[in-house]
């Protein structure tokens, strides 16, 4: 169950496992879709019974200190991590199995204002039903009471018991029991609906490119956030008006707190710069009221933006968003919504265990060189550029890998995200020669992440031949990859950047060109490389002289042959093939005299690797004094004179 969104999200809910002795409850904390053995506290069950009669603290945040105290107590040793809140709660149902769960469609109901009656209608005597009440002792409390009246009339204790605005409890004493009463409360409750949900995706204006950069910035007072943004049909119906969102301003359940904060944001203008100036206004008064910057956000005719410090957070918002919209709606079966009070809010909010789970979930180490930064790397399925995507990624940056090879681009998209952290990586298939191409690549960077920091173009080819041989397709076809393409990156990238920049001064952004050494001197027989490569530093020169003005840099690369890689190693297309065939190494006879001859020009000795690219990209992007640089990562083949 923790595993699928429909009943859980964000790690949440609770399962447990009672034997005569013990108890196996989940950890505070733990997800329970990735959870394994040692994500479950064992507690002693003898001793956790002696908590039930004993008197606590009548100051709330004493009496949680208290209880979570005696509770780390009961836990057998060894045992490190934190007993659930929902420990005493679970140990007090007299089933062997208890599974915790926050279903959409339960919560359709528990969060109505005719929850008690439409549950005990549907369910009758196989269900408890409990009025909120703030989690922790004091629920545990209430549900011991309202268990010990069920058990005067009840031989058995309920198999459900529905707790409003916040989910429901099964417990049965087999796995298989478990499963059954959750099918029937699903099709129990699903034969109620009359009206559904459209969540059909909606395609997003491409004009948020002017937006969301903007927005970004402005609510990155401290740390740099990052955004990502949704549409389909249900968030439109809610984004229509400011009177259709404030259905959903409201959260219905803690996770909804605990992960969006209890208020939102709502903007309602037309253009791109009626939007922007709305937000400043909106979220500085925002700011002044509530304490923070807004972390949900809804937009009229684009859909809805989550921000936070990392994207796996944003990710996490966005659907715990859509399921408190899904329950809004999904509410009007059964009477309308029934929202937390202000009351409710402030506990839950100001609530340790609950401030503890939501540190828990941010949890993150801050110690990558590009942490949390987005980084568009061109040619990135392969050879350099996948290097610079594998490595980026180490280094916490969200990537978004450009490649003309989508099949290539996806493999490695899967590869580097199931080790990432809380950063991702996406592709999107692109030709960089291609204008519309270009200003796709941006509008997706920008819907999924908010923005830009670093646009590495990399994209490149090489077609080696004498002037006799070079047809003015191929030296077209190179040129327009290695030197047009450069500008349409630069072009449409610098747009955003600049924008970022207007709304946070002082903030440094970074263009990066993989150039070569063949970009600091002429290569016999190359010069259609060599020609665009010599062109991109003067690109380079000249866009930092006009970019400078909105901190952004710009910079080359110039690395020295990488030998390891498919532009030279491939077996049919590679360099080594081609300057054998065309004879450009004098006596070469086989691909490894071809290489021998390469290395023997470098005095390291050796081909240029991705980790000595990576300390030039790294320099270049951690420095805010240098602009306009051609680094040479040659080995000492080639140097700046």
């Amino acid at each position: 169950y923790g595993g699928k969104k429909d009943y859980v999200i964000a790690g949440g809910g609770n399962t447990s496992y009672k034997s005569n002795d013990e108890l196996w409850v989940k950890g505070s904390g733990t997800s329970l879709a990735a959870i394994t053995e040692t994500g479950f506290a064992v507690l002693d069950r003898q001793q956790l019974g002696t908590l039930y009669t004993k008197k606590y603290s009548e100051d709330s945040d004493t009496r949680e200190a208290e209880v979570k105290a005696d509770l780390n107590n009961a836990c057998r040793p060894g045992i490190t991590v934190r007993p659930s809140v929902e420990t005493m709660l679970h140990e007090i149902i007299n089933y062997a199995f208890v599974v915790h769960t926050h279903p959409t469609l339960v919560n359709a109901v528990t969060c109505s204002s005719l929850s008690g009656e439409t549950l005990r209608d549907m369910f009758g005597e196989r269900a408890l039903y409990i009025p909120y009440t703030d989690p922790g002792y004091v629920l545990f409390t209430r549900v011991r009471d309202e268990l010990n009246i069920w058990r005067q009339t009840h031989s058995a204790d309920p198999v459900m018991i529905f707790l409003q605005n916040h989910g429901v409890f099964v417990a049965t004493n087999s796995i298989a029991e478990i499963r059954a009463v959750y099918e029937e409360i699903e099709q129990t409750i699903s034969r109620r609906l009359q009206q559904l949900p459209d969540l059909n995706e909606k395609e997003i204006p491409t004009s948020i490119t002017a937006v969301l950069p903007a927005i970004r910035m402005l609510l990155s007072r401290d740390n740099i956030k990052v955004a990502r943004i949704r549409n389909n049909t249900l968030t439109e119906y809610y984004t229509a008006s400011a009177e259709m969102f404030s259905k959903v301003s409201l959260p219905f359940t803690p996770d909804q707190i605990v992960y969006c904060k209890a208020n939102v944001l709502y903007l309602e203008k037309e253009t791109p710069a009626e939007i922007i100036k709305e937000c400043k206004v909106k979220t500085k008064a925002f700011i002044k009221t509530y304490g923070y910057e807004p972390r949900i956000i809804g937009l009229r005719n684009y859909g809805i933006i989550a921000f936070d410090d990392n994207i796996s957070s944003v990710e996490t918002m966005l659907d715990v968003f859509e399921d408190l919209m899904k329950i809004s709606f999904l509410s009007e079966n059964f009477g309308g919504p029934r929202y937390m009070t202000e009351r409710d809010i402030a506990f839950i909010d100001n609530w340790e265990v609950e401030n503890y789970r939501r540190q828990v979930a941010r949890q993150e180490k801050n110690h990558g060189k590009v942490e949390h930064k987005i980084a568009v790397i061109t040619g990135g399925a392969q050879g350099f550029g996948g290097g610079i995507a594998r490595h980026m990624m180490h280094e916490g940056a969200n990537v978004v890998i450009a490649d003309i090879n989508l099949e290539k681009g996806r493999t490695l998209v899967n590869e580097l995200n199931n080790h990432a952290k809380k950063n991702q990586a996406i592709c999107v298939e692109t030709d960089v020669t291609q204008t519309p191409s270009v200003e796709n690549l941006i509008y997706q960077t920008v819907k999924q992440f908010g923005g830009l920091d670093v646009f590495i173009s990399n994209a490149g080819i090489l077609r080696a031949g004498s002037l006799d041989e070079t047809s003015p397709e191929t030296f077209d076809l190179v040129t327009r990859v290695n030197y047009q393409a450069y500008f349409l990156c630069a072009k449409y990238a610098s747009a955003v950047l600049k924008l970022q920049a207007e709304h946070k001064p002082g903030y440094f952004t970074d263009i990066i060109q993989i150039n070569s050494k063949s970009g600091l001197k002429g290569s016999n027989r190359n010069f259609a490389y060599a020609g665009g490569k010599f062109g991109g530093i003067g690109l380079t020169q000249s866009f930092a002289m006009e970019l400078i003005p909105w901190h952004i840099k710009v910079n080359a690369i110039c690395p020295g042959n990488f030998f390891e890689g498919p532009l030279w190693s491939d077996p049919e297309k590679g360099l080594f093939v081609q300057y054998l065939k065309t004879g450009k190494v004098p006596g070469a006879k086989t691909l490894a005299d071809v290489k021998a001859f390469y290395e023997q020009k470098v005095p390291a000795g050796r081909g240029c690797r991705v980790e000595d690219v990576m300390k030039a990209i790294y320099y270049v992007i951690d420095q805010e004094y240098e602009t306009g640089q051609a680094v040479p990562v040659t080995g000492g083949q080639e140097m700046l004179r």
